[in-house]
């Protein structure tokens, strides 16, 4: 059966140890089965002390990221690679086995064409070697297509699937997210069916990133798809209460919600729960 989860930009808008700790136990509280950690600073994350808070409140993690600007993918490969091994140490101390997000690239950076054949390759030779490193800790990767706005790389699920296929590694997989889908993709359910088993997480994220329901993602038709597929894997919750400063800018998260954040992961994850059970996914 999916589980259920909610990022923890829901709760705080930069994971200190501090707030970490107040993210977990929010999430604890919402009643999810996971948080999702963003792991933009593995350097100063504490797996120690927040893999035992994870364990009391008896929920799991996944982790995400995006790469930070001096290790953007197909300019710095060997940045990109040390950054990405440092963080999957960090995933697997605090117990979790999966890493997703824009691994391949910095999200804002930009060139102003479209990404190159070299580019590319040099993404997917560099996700070999890490997709091998995250082997060895029990790890699976999850690529996450992001809209034209924010990255010129790898756009929809078919891009992500034909770097998939580059790559060759049986541990990395699609993460995908309604809000980028909402913006590149003809429809929900199709990518979602094109990628199938290789879906290895999705971010359930408003048009608006606000509430589930409340904007203008097809639900209906994401969760057609999922139940087509028969999904078995997260089911995140992705929406900002709190606006972290790394991301401001590509993100273009600049106005002060309208809700809070246990208005946003109540009504959210009622909402997700109604349409998972309404095509059978629970």
């Amino acid at each position: 059966m999916p589980t259920f989860g909610a990022h923890a930009f829901i709760w705080v808008g930069d994971w200190t140890p501090e707030a970490g700790s107040f993210a977990i136990a929010a999430a604890a509280t919402a009643g999810v089965d996971l948080i999702e950690i963003p792991m933009l600073r593995p350097e100063r994350f504490d797996a120690p002390r927040h893999k035992a808070e994870l364990e009391t409140a008896g929920i799991r993690a996944i982790c995400s990221l995006v790469l930070p600007p001096e290790a953007h993918m197909p300019a710095a490969p060997d940045a990109a690679r040390a950054f990405l091994e440092r963080a999957l140490d960090q995933v697997a101390a605090v117990g979790s086995d999966f890493l997703g997000g824009v691994l391949y690239g910095n999200l804002g950076t930009l060139s102003g064409q479209p990404p190159t054949a070299d580019e590319r390759a040099v993404c997917a030779e560099t996700l070999r070697g890490v997709a091998a490193y995250a082997a060895e800790h029990g790890i699976t990767l999850g690529l996450e297509p992001v809209n034209r706005y924010e990255t010129y790389l790898f756009n929809t699920i078919a891009d992500t699937l034909a770097l998939i296929d580059t790559i060759g590694a049986e541990n990395v997989t699609i993460h995908a997210d309604t809000y980028h889908m909402n913006v590149e993709e003809p429809g929900f359910s199709g990518p979602i069916e094109a990628a199938g088993p290789r879906l290895g997480c999705i971010h359930l994220s408003e048009s608006d990133r606000g509430v589930p329901g409340q904007g203008n993602v097809q639900w209906d038709d994401v969760f057609a798809g999922l139940a087509r597929i028969n999904y078995r894997g997260p089911l995140v919750l992705e929406s900002f209460a709190a606006i972290n400063p790394d991301l401001a800018g590509a993100t273009c998260m600049w106005r002060t919600p309208s809700y809070t954040s246990d208005e946003l992961v109540r009504e959210g994850v009622a909402f997700l729960r109604a349409k998972a059970a309404a095509v059978g996914l629970v």
